[in-house]
């Protein structure tokens, strides 16, 4: 029994160690690439301090006007959009990014080979999509930084909290990009799932203002977002410092969402690669 038992861990490390030398593999490629392409760091440093001071100056413009809409973020409009704009990074990233190793794949003519290798596509999917979320993070981090040299007080946060939430965020969003990843087999353009999500978020999920401005009707659009909860819960635990408790009702809905839409997006692209594999089109785009 111990010798069994011994073989099993061992089995498991050599399991992990592989895993870890395709995930460092898979980092290392992303980077190259992203190095490669220098200017676009600064470009993407531009683009977050346009999109931080706009927004600070419109706070400004706005005063105390909205702050019987943002009691529950102490009243800032300022602290409360720039975590909107940062956290719906992870929001773009887990809804492109399957769908991106996809397509890039098919241009290149490497996705037929990665699925004859013994890592499974998911596993690759899997390792790909690491390198933008990394690079999200990087970028809420600015976000962040730049709010913090602006006045936004993060003395309160609760970073347990936060860590929960972001975990089942990166879950959640990710769960609807794999379902978007199939759409992208099955029907090579157009991808209905990442412009649909993507649209409803921005205008309902609770990014540029609170969902409590939109009429009850509208409202019905929130509360079957993702984005709407893990909002909320990030904004609570990073300017509160509610702890898991408080944020409760946030933590159940993602988990509802992902037990629902991540055995829903496995299933649908395992039919998506099954399906293009019997009709020849896999590496059609």
């Amino acid at each position: 029994m111990q010798k069994r038992y011994g073989t099993i861990f061992v089995r498991a490390r050599t399991k992990i160690k592989m895993l870890l030398r395709k995930l460092s593999a898979f980092i290392k490629r992303d980077l190259l690439i992203e190095v490669s392409y220098g200017f676009s760091f600064f470009l993407t440093i531009l683009r977050i301090l346009s999109y931080i001071l706009v927004f600070f100056f419109i706070a400004r413009l706005l005063g105390k006007g909205a702050t019987p809409y943002l009691k529950p973020y102490n009243g800032d409009y300022f602290s409360f959009v720039l975590l909107g704009i940062a956290f719906h990074g992870y929001l773009s990233a887990g809804l492109h990014t399957f769908s991106r190793v996809i397509r890039e794949g098919q241009m290149t003519g490497t996705l037929e080979a990665m699925l004859v290798t013994p890592t499974n596509i998911h596993t690759i999917l899997l390792l790909s999509s690491i390198w933008s979320f990394l690079y999200t993070s990087a970028e809420v981090l600015v976000y962040i930084l730049i709010g913090f040299l602006l006045g936004i007080d993060f003395s309160q946060a609760n970073i347990t909290s936060f860590l929960v939430m972001l975990i089942l965020t990166v879950i959640a969003f990710s769960s609807l990009g794999i379902v978007s990843a199939g759409f992208i087999l099955l029907f090579k353009r157009g991808d209905p799932v990442a412009m649909a999500i993507g649209g409803l978020s921005g205008l309902f999920g609770g990014v540029y203002y609170p969902i409590s401005i939109l009429p009850d009707w509208l409202r019905i659009f929130s509360y079957i977002l993702p984005i709407t909860y893990s909002l909320h819960g990030m904004r609570n635990a990073l300017l509160n410092g509610s702890p898991i408790g408080e944020i409760m009702e946030d933590i159940v809905a993602l988990l509802i969402f992902i037990a629902i839409i991540l055995p829903v997006g496995i299933i649908s692209f395992r039919y998506a690669i099954k399906r293009a594999k019997t009709d020849g089109s896999l590496l059609q785009y």
